[in-house]
């Protein structure tokens, strides 16, 4: 089992930037697929990015594709989510979520995603 805890939300003008961070307690912590999705206030939650087990493979959402890098240090047990030129619509609750499959590209999209954070806030203002 794995605990994740994300961090480096807040309120930020559009076109703005933030970088998440979603930390790990487990020290296998590289035996686990990453995934980032987001929940706004009355809408599903939806999928954001996600990262392999080596960061060598990442597959994003279309609506976040060019704007957000996701990204990860397996030493630190940390994956992090660079999101630029940020939009009133990025405003939601963003979590991190861990999956033990290997997966690359699409398949990385395609997971359970058994394990999930508390979450963090993201606004962004117009």
């Amino acid at each position: 089992q794995v605990q994740l805890v994300e961090s480096g939300g807040g309120l930020v003008q559009a076109g703005g930037s933030l970088r998440l961070s979603c930390a790990a307690s487990r020290r296998t912590f590289s035996d686990y697929a990453i995934g980032w999705f987001r929940q706004a206030p009355g809408k599903e939650r939806e999928f954001v990015a996600a990262i392999g087990r080596s960061g060598g493979s990442t597959y994003y959402a279309d609506s976040v594709k060019g704007r957000f890098t996701i990204s990860r240090d397996n030493a630190k047990n940390t994956v992090y989510l660079q999101m630029n030129s940020l939009k009133p619509e990025d405003t939601a609750v963003y979590y991190c979520a861990a999956d033990p499959t290997y997966c690359s590209g699409y398949g990385c999209y395609n997971l359970k995603y058994d394990y999930w954070g508390q979450g963090t806030q993201v606004t962004v203002s117009s």
